[in-house]
């Protein structure tokens, strides 16, 4: 049985940083402390809470020099000047989460409608142990909204981060009690797949977030179902996230949006566009210009200043996703990108050329599942109808997007309107991707998950309603 875990550095496969796994006795005491901790925690005012959390941002950006190279080096962001983006978006979330706390975390009153002698009230109340299992590909950015948002609450929270990036979550964790939070309210714990389990099922762990793989989540529920008693479990998991270029599109500004939203982070988002569909009337213009910015992209080491795409997280990774590119040109895929443009994309190493793939069909992977990568399928369609049913003929759904000159044409407005009503999917977009808004519930139907972060709706995962009905009058 393993008892650590090494990370590898993506781009040049060398060894970063050892973490030692608890004993169980160990992890089953951190437990029992985080529970203990919380009693005393949720009674913590909540305005002093947010406080705290203001503190923690403060906290957080005074870091924000020393995250961009470290996070490269953990999980291979390219180029290393994107890792701020990702330190912004963390801000913008806390700061959002945090203003809406108040009103979110506020009892609800029933006085216009309480009778005579009677009051009435909804109180959101703290869940008790949260234990919260985090993904590579944006560490900061997702752990931020579930992390954060259950600690204000009243929370503790058992923080696994993923073996790839595990100094996000100590550097998340060290800002969180320098801003005052206990020790005890904030653990980071690394731990095997058995300790893991072992965490989900203890009887002191009342909420599991999980984001990651179907897989993974399924495993994740599987070990909530098998312990004793019920707990809640919120699942963030794989999206294959269709895109939709109607006729009135501007090419420009949608060919260049869409490759960034397939190729940032070398593909490696939850939300990124996996599947593009086109209408035949722009089809070929579009595909002309979506290859050809493609092929302009330098694939090379992370750390250097010119190189904006990189590795993906593993050498594994990186065959998966070559056999599904190459598995579909076998069904017929055309490949639109010569790989040897990109020379650092070598068998054995964990880089992947950029590829775009036309003459593509719904009975290849490369259009079905998730791909978590540098690579882009292009089908062509005849209608709004034809694209409806393409986007949602998948298992998965997390987000879509249709790209129309709503501004200047009304019937193009009425039509995305009629997407937003009828994709299968947690979050529409217009003219834009791979973006979550704050004010906004994150959320996915089918196999992307359930539950909900972010926005007023994501404290309700975190809390759980208590009613309060008091008979004042008794005579």
């Amino acid at each position: 049985m393993a008892t650590s875990q090494t990370t590898i550095i993506p781009h040049n496969q060398q060894s970063l940083i050892t973490r030692t796994y608890p004993e169980q006795s160990e992890l089953d005491t951190l437990i029992k402390n985080a529970s203990e901790a919380q009693k005393t925690w949720s009674k913590v005012p909540l305005k002093e809470r947010i406080a705290i959390g203001r503190k923690f941002m403060d906290e957080f950006r005074a870091m924000s020099e020393e995250i961009p190279m470290e996070l490269t080096m953990q999980m291979g962001r390219s180029p290393v000047s994107q890792c701020p983006g990702e330190i912004r978006g963390f801000l913008e979330r806390a700061a959002y989460m945090l203003d809406i706390a108040e009103s979110s975390l506020a009892d609800v009153s029933l006085v216009d409608t309480d009778k005579p002698g009677f009051k009435r009230y909804i109180k959101r109340v703290p869940i008790g142990v949260v234990l919260v299992i985090a993904p590579w590909n944006f560490p900061y950015l997702v752990s931020i909204n579930s992390v954060l948002p259950a600690v204000v609450s009243g929370n503790a929270v058992i923080f696994k981060p993923s073996p790839q990036t595990p100094l996000t979550a100590e550097r998340f964790a060290l800002a969180l009690t320098r801003a005052g939070v206990p020790k005890d309210i904030i653990q980071v714990i690394h731990m095997s797949p058995s300790l893991t389990t072992f965490t989900i099922q203890h009887p002191l762990v009342n909420f599991v977030s999980f984001t990651g793989s179907v897989a993974g989540g399924r495993s994740v529920e599987e070990a909530a179902v098998q312990a004793k008693g019920f707990k809640g479990v919120a699942l963030e998991l794989g999206g294959k996230d269709p895109a939709y270029v109607r006729p009135d599109a501007d090419l420009d500004y949608t060919v260049a949006e869409l490759v960034d939203g397939a190729m940032f982070n070398s593909g490696q988002s939850c939300c990124a566009v996996e599947r593009i569909y086109v209408h035949e009337s722009v089809y070929d213009n579009f595909v002309e210009k979506y290859a050809a910015m493609v092929k302009g992209y330098k694939l090379g080491d992370p750390t250097l200043p010119d190189t904006n795409l990189g590795p993906v997280v593993s050498v594994a990774s990186a065959e998966r996703i070559r056999k599904q590119v190459a598995d579909a040109v076998k069904a017929g895929a055309t490949p639109l990108v010569p790989e040897d443009l990109f020379p650092a994309a070598q068998l054995g190493t964990a880089f992947v050329a950029p590829q775009v793939l036309v003459n593509v069909n719904h009975s290849m992977d490369v259009m079905m599942e998730e791909t978590f990568g540098p690579v882009i399928g292009i089908q062509k369609v005849s209608s709004d109808e034809e694209a409806l049913k393409l986007m949602n003929d998948s298992p998965y759904g997390l987000t879509a997007s249709v790209w129309t000159n709503a501004t200047a044409n009304h019937e193009s407005q009425e039509a995305f309107l009629k997407f937003a009503d009828e994709i299968e999917s947690g979050t529409v977009f217009l003219n834009r991707c791979d973006y979550l808004d704050p004010a906004l519930a994150w959320t996915g139907v089918k196999d992307s998950g359930r539950g909900i972060s972010l926005s007023k709706f994501g404290y309700d995962q975190l809390t759980r309603a208590k009613s309060v009905h008091m008979k004042i009058k008794t005579n």
